[in-house]
């Protein structure tokens, strides 16, 4: 059951609170009574309602006498210093990440081929998310027909945000796919694309006839290869991330030749 103290509250605040919505108007000593706040505590508890903008007191009376805000009131108020809280608290811990990029540095690449992989939709996706996160260069997208067991206007959308993010700080963002590859995507994932990539200098797009496959080539140092559902069903099985020097380099030789033949996209 909630509680008041999920918003903040002690458990004296809570229970002095709840009293005095019950007593109505009352001195600090018969609302200890009813409450069974000690008396030792019942002004302090008093006191901190107050802070919280939860009671009123009337200081003319003798002896002073103590009213509760009203509910809606009280509770909007308690859950504004929460969400005040939570802002304070989110911002501090922004100011951590940030500190923490500064101090951690990642390793020099190391020659050695390296490889893992992830199985389903939600695990591709995420992966294939991290990567693009990581690339402080340059980005290369190839395209061929979309999964079919993912939503694709979602999936659009958070690869766009994360595409967005590597354009902002610089990267160079290349899309290369099949010229029927837009025939099979949902308009509104198609404009997703245009509206909110073309806009920068650092992103171009081209079409050809020869893509066969899927892939993500990040920094020239990394692919991120689709692998095709093995019984020819249209989804992906999951994907492979591998860091081969000499592989990616064959890769982006690859590409550069199928870029050079390729036609500019117009706006959908």
């Amino acid at each position: 059951m909630a509680s008041l103290r999920d918003l903040g509250l002690s458990e004296y605040e809570a229970r002095a609170y709840r009293s005095l919505l019950e007593t109505g108007p009352t001195t600090a000593k018969e609302l200890s009574r009813a409450s069974d706040v000690p008396m030792g505590r019942i002004y302090d508890v008093l006191n901190s309602l107050e802070t919280y903008n939860l009671v009123r007191s009337q200081t003319a009376s003798r002896p002073k006498k103590y009213v509760a805000v009203e509910p809606d009131t009280a509770l909007d108020r308690l859950l504004d210093d929460k969400k005040q809280d939570l802002e304070a608290k989110a911002q501090q811990y922004e100011d951590i990440v940030d500190d923490l990029s500064d101090q951690l540095e990642t390793a020099d690449p190391v020659d050695e081929p390296f490889w893992t992989a992830a199985v389903g939709p939600e695990e591709t996706l995420d992966l294939l998310l991290e990567r693009l996160a990581a690339a402080d260069s340059r980005i290369v997208m190839v395209g061929s027909s979309p999964a079919r067991q993912v939503d694709i206007i979602e999936a659009t959308e958070r690869i766009v945000d994360e595409l967005v993010a590597a354009l902002e700080r610089g990267v160079e963002v290349s899309l290369l796919v099949r010229p029927d590859l837009f025939e099979s995507l949902p308009r509104e994932a198609n404009r997703e694309y245009y509206e909110r990539l073309s806009p920068y200098e650092n992103y171009s797009a081209r079409a050809t006839p020869n893509i066969t496959t899927t892939f993500e080539l990040i920094d020239d140092t990394e692919v991120c290869i689709e692998v095709p559902h093995p019984l020819g069903r249209e989804e992906t099985f999951g994907v492979i991330d591998l860091k081969d020097p000499e592989f990616t380099t064959d890769i982006s030789k690859a590409f550069d030749e199928h870029w050079r033949e390729a036609t500019t996209i117009n706006p959908p």
